[in-house]
């Protein structure tokens, strides 16, 4: 289904949706020299974060606006050196209205 267009009239008819967030989780897979580098690089985009690693794999957390800003972003990772995949494990959709602020 389409997303109305932001205009005075959708927002007063009440049909303006509450803008949404992808999260995913991703396995990274890296030549254990790279290991370092990658997971340094990681740790300096944002709205991603490492959660674990081991010799060769690094878990990471992403956020993004859609599937496609996520699949572009592994798409970017898979590209660096050392890193031999970025792949998508999971991924959830959840309603921003509201994230980041205080109940």
């Amino acid at each position: 289904m389409k997303e109305p267009r932001l205009s005075r009239r959708t927002l007063l008819s009440g049909h303006l949706q509450a803008p949404v967030i992808h999260i995913s989780s991703a396995v990274v897979s890296v030549l254990p020299k790279h290991l370092e580098n990658v997971v340094q690089l990681l740790s300096e985009l944002p709205e991603v974060e490492v959660h674990h690693r081991n010799a060769s794999k690094i878990v990471i957390v992403l956020e993004g606006p859609d599937s496609g800003a996520l699949g572009a972003r592994l798409a970017e990772i898979s590209g660096w050196e050392g890193v031999l995949s970025a792949n998508m494990v999971f991924e959830q959709i959840e309603d921003s209205a509201g994230h980041g602020e205080e109940r």
